[in-house]
């Protein structure tokens, strides 16, 4: 039995790879390593059918590396043992987890010492943001990679390419008159993208002359392809339809498009997450309460699950869409780092350092500090920042009722200081 087309389809070379050239075309990252035979431990983050278990596959062929690979939906500690083991023997080993954001914290763990002392080179795939799936210790001693989505372009030359050089495909008669539903229904998943297109061919194979068309293609597929994959494009698009709609004040687009998700069975921890980052990130001092609300919302869907889950993610997320919005303390934190990388390690006024010692004491440190709550209304003018930096303001408030209230007593503190 013949392999599916997108497995026969799949490229052994980096030339041959649809898209990614940000990672492997002329002068990148991936085919500089590859042809310099140093190739770094690294995870490749993107969306489904985007080349990540092809790239591995190249590397791996390309420095003529024993590869060895491992799915995390079935893996566990003693199969990344075992093959650690086999890597001591084999220089230069590669091994490649798929879904790597599924291991536990132990699995990764396990990963550690062999990715340090380089008996392995790791290639881990994922979907999700690997900042949040990955341990923060296996995750410095790799790169990140990030694919993109793939283009039309990129799926419609992969169809092209599949009629004119697939062994099976080129024996027939093949004329596409219509891509938009099998790029539509396909997501920018190339494996779905293949596999759909050779489903409908084999739906009408008995006509060695076949003429695809978006009615063909939808009469094809039917039930048979979601319309929402939860690892796809979809998964990304609509989650970017749902933080923007709570931003924009609509909790009635807001549960539309939470219910596109629910009936898709996406992961209620990455909504909830996505509500807890959005309710300081869009709303913050307007409504502190929000945060308040949004985290026990996290709390809360984990411990109950589905069906239930969804109600309480719909009152957060109506309650979040129905309240002030402001993103002040974003837009703070995001000038106060902008200002360290520029101003660097500025030195801490010594009047607020610590003086736990007698030396440190001899030296001024803590030498007029005045303890706010030994003044009237627990207030004392002093600098506390670099001064370097003195009267420069990073804390805006936002116009809301909240945060005016909050820009009053400011000004009431620092006068003309920080002119707010």
């Amino acid at each position: 039995m013949a392999a599916p087309l997108a497995e026969r389809m799949r490229p052994t070379l980096l030339s041959e790879l649809a898209g990614q050239a940000h990672l492997t075309g002329e002068n990148s990252i991936l085919r500089t390593a590859i042809d310099q035979q140093v190739i770094p431990s690294m995870i490749l983050w993107g969306p489904p059918g985007t080349g990540k278990t092809t790239i591995a596959n190249i590397i791996a062929h390309a420095v003529s590396a024993p590869f060895f690979t491992l799915s995390a939906i079935s893996a566990g500690v003693k199969e990344v043992r075992e093959v650690i083991e086999k890597a001591k023997y084999s220089p230069k080993a590669i091994l490649f987890i798929d879904e790597i954001h599924r291991f536990s914290k132990s699995q990764q763990d396990a990963l550690l010492g062999a990715v340090e002392k380089g008996t392995i080179t790791l290639i881990g795939a994922t979907t999700e943001n690997p900042s949040f799936e990955v341990n923060s210790a296996l995750l410095s001693r790799c790169q990140v990679y990030v694919l993109k989505p793939l283009s039309d372009d990129d799926l419609a030359k992969l169809l092209h390419a599949s009629v004119t050089q697939d062994p099976i495909l080129k024996s027939l008669t093949i004329e596409i008159k219509d891509y938009n539903a099998l790029l539509r229904l396909s997501g920018g998943d190339a494996r779905k993208l293949l596999n759909l297109f050779e489903l409908v061919v084999t739906t009408h194979s008995t006509d060695n002359n076949i003429e695809i068309t978006d009615e063909m293609v939808m009469d094809t597929a039917q039930t048979k392809l979601a319309m929402y994959d939860k690892t796809g494009e979809q998964h990304y698009d609509i989650i970017s339809a749902f933080i923007k709609s709570i931003r924009g004040s609509d909790p009635n687009a807001a549960v539309y498009w939470l219910a596109r998700m629910i009936e898709g069975g996406e992961d209620i921890k990455f909504i909830a997450r996505r509500l807890v980052i959005l309710a300081s990130e869009d709303i913050g001092n307007a409504n502190p309460t929000a945060l308040v609300l949004a985290n026990t919302c996290f709390d809360a869907v984990i411990k109950i699950g589905y069906p239930e889950a969804r109600i309480i993610l719909s009152q957060c997320a109506t309650y979040l869409a129905a309240s002030p919005k402001s993103n002040a303390s974003y837009k703070a934190i995001n000038d106060a780092m902008n200002e360290v990388r520029q101003s660097g390690d500025l030195s801490v006024p010594l009047h607020i350092r610590n003086a736990p010692t007698r030396l440190m004491k001899d030296m001024g440190y803590g030498l007029g500090y005045q303890y706010a709550h030994d003044y009237e209304h627990n207030f004392a003018a002093q600098e506390f920042l670099p001064e370097k930096l003195s009267g420069r303001k990073f804390y805006d408030p936002g116009k809301n009722a909240r945060e005016e209230e909050m820009r009053k007593f400011l000004r009431d503190k620092w006068k003309d200081k920080y002119r707010y």
